[in-house]
């Protein structure tokens, strides 16, 4: 079965400008609030799935589902939207 991804276009020109860029933990933190590293999103969220430059995430305090924006490297995530229904 084919499944057509509607939004890999638009994901991969946000994925190229992020990673144009790629800016330190401070930058990204003046620019976005709260930043975590790899080891950080580990402990606050569980992942549950992936399309760059997005995580989809199930935060561990509450166990709301969300997701967060990712550079590649340095591997820096941002930026939590909690999904609404």
């Amino acid at each position: 079965m084919n499944t057509i991804d509607q939004t890999e276009q638009v994901r991969r020109a946000i994925a190229a400008a992020i990673n144009a860029d790629e800016l330190a933990r401070k930058e990204l933190e003046a620019r976005h609030g709260q930043v975590w590293s790899t080891e950080e999103v580990r402990r606050d969220f569980e992942v549950i799935g992936f399309g760059a430059p997005l995580v989809v995430v199930r935060r561990r305090s509450d166990s709301r589902k969300g997701s967060l924006f990712f550079q590649h490297n340095p591997r820096f995530y941002w930026g939590f939207q909690e999904y609404t229904k």
